[in-house]
């Protein structure tokens, strides 16, 4: 099979394009020291991918059997991980390579290379895996590939900073994406792939997560200790729900009833009651947890990425951390 990595000199020149289009917003002072983290659980829940953006190396465990199956090198800054929508890929997005590096699940072969450009961040797919939507803090756009050819279709500009938060309405009709500078999130048509608005209000946005129903969005705010929660519709903050220290992650249930929130400082998640908007649980017993946070289908388990890759299982019927899944082996 020959894949594209046999075409070094159409992946540089992809490349070029886009470091150039990035160089006005490095000189403006992008930051490739921002920490975040990455843990993506294949559908059929038997393969896990974690990231540490300090570690320049990606983990892959085999949640059957509890240990590492691998550790994939040759990373700088790995920024964010999503699976394809049958489990038989994964995308590794890298700000330092300005690269997403495409492996194959089960042979964990890296099958292809998509030049995003130097600062490529937050990832999402489609719900049929056919568009890939990269943010890149350094240029400001997010760029939107067609993961059958590999090639960027469109780059979409007018963007403020956007890290790892990329989420898709359930219709796919609109892109919700995180704006580190001015604490917004901007709203994206995409069958345009046009800027149809924005919702401010933010103070040190990170993550967020979007109802089933699409009418909901919650967002993290590590600069004031709260979960938003936004009226999609009216564009506006309608709640604030106040949390732990320094939340980074703002994780929805399957079942849309509890939002996690993983809280830096303190080491732990508050669990929120989305339909009472308050904290009704806490989860201790973590390390710097962040982003990072992902159910098991049935919602009986959240699996959160520690700071040293390991992955902790929360029993959320106690929501009590039931073991740990060890980066050691």
């Amino acid at each position: 099979m020959t894949t594209r990595l046999a075409r070094p000199r159409a992946l540089l020149l992809a490349a070029g394009f886009l470091l150039a289009a990035a160089l006005p917003a490095l000189a403006a002072g992008f930051d490739g020291g921002i920490k975040n983290n990455s843990l993506a659980l294949s559908p059929d829940e038997g393969t896990a991918v974690v990231s540490y953006s300090d570690d320049p190396v990606v983990i892959v465990y085999d949640m059957a059997a509890g240990r590492v199956r691998q550790r994939l090198e040759g990373f700088t800054t790995p920024r964010n991980i999503v699976f394809s929508p049958d489990g038989a890929r994964f995308y590794v997005s890298d700000s330092g390579t300005g690269r997403v590096s495409v492996f194959e699940t089960a042979t964990l072969r890296q099958v292809d290379t998509l030049a995003a450009g130097a600062g490529a961040f937050g990832t999402t797919l489609s719900r049929d895996g056919a568009r890939l939507y990269v943010n890149n803090q350094a240029a400001s756009t997010v760029s939107v590939f067609d993961t059958r050819s590999g090639r960027a279709e469109a780059v979409v500009t007018g963007l403020a900073q956007p890290r790892q938060g990329v989420r898709l309405s359930p219709d796919g009709g609109t892109l919700f994406v995180t704006n580190f500078l001015g604490d917004k999130i901007t709203l994206i048509d995409t069958a345009t792939n046009r800027i149809t608005g924005e919702i401010t209000g933010f103070d040190k946005l990170r993550a967020i997560s979007v109802t089933a129903d699409g009418g909901t969005i919650y967002a993290a705010n590590s600069g004031r200790n709260t979960v938003s929660v936004v009226d999609v519709a009216a564009r506006r903050i309608a709640a604030e729900v106040p949390v732990g220290r320094d939340p980074y992650g703002a994780a929805l249930t399957p079942d849309g009833r509890y939002v996690y929130s993983g809280n830096l400082q303190d080491n732990s998640l508050s669990v929120i009651d989305t339909g009472t908007r308050a904290v009704v649980a806490t989860v201790t017993g973590l390390q710097e947890p962040r982003q990072a946070i992902v159910f098991s289908r049935d919602g009986a388990r959240a699996y959160v990425l520690n700071r040293d890759l390991g992955i902790a299982v929360v029993d959320r019927a106690g929501n009590r951390v039931a073991r740990t899944l060890s980066p050691g082996g």
